[in-house]
């Protein structure tokens, strides 16, 4: 499910072009954790999808 997710992160943030920066390192940290920090993984996604969801 991480992998959808991470793809959708990655299409919003062609759209957004610069804005969307912060997201896109957002999910690749958390993509980094989520082998050895499951919970900080899945907090550093929250805050990629709340920077998205205010970009917008």
């Amino acid at each position: 499910m991480f992998h959808l997710i991470s793809r959708i992160a990655r299409l919003f943030a062609r759209r957004h072009g610069a804005n969307s920066g912060v997201a896109r390192q957002l999910m690749e940290r958390a993509e980094s954790r989520a082998g050895r920090n499951p919970l900080q993984a899945r907090q550093l996604r929250r805050a990629a999808y709340a920077y998205l969801s205010v970009v917008r």
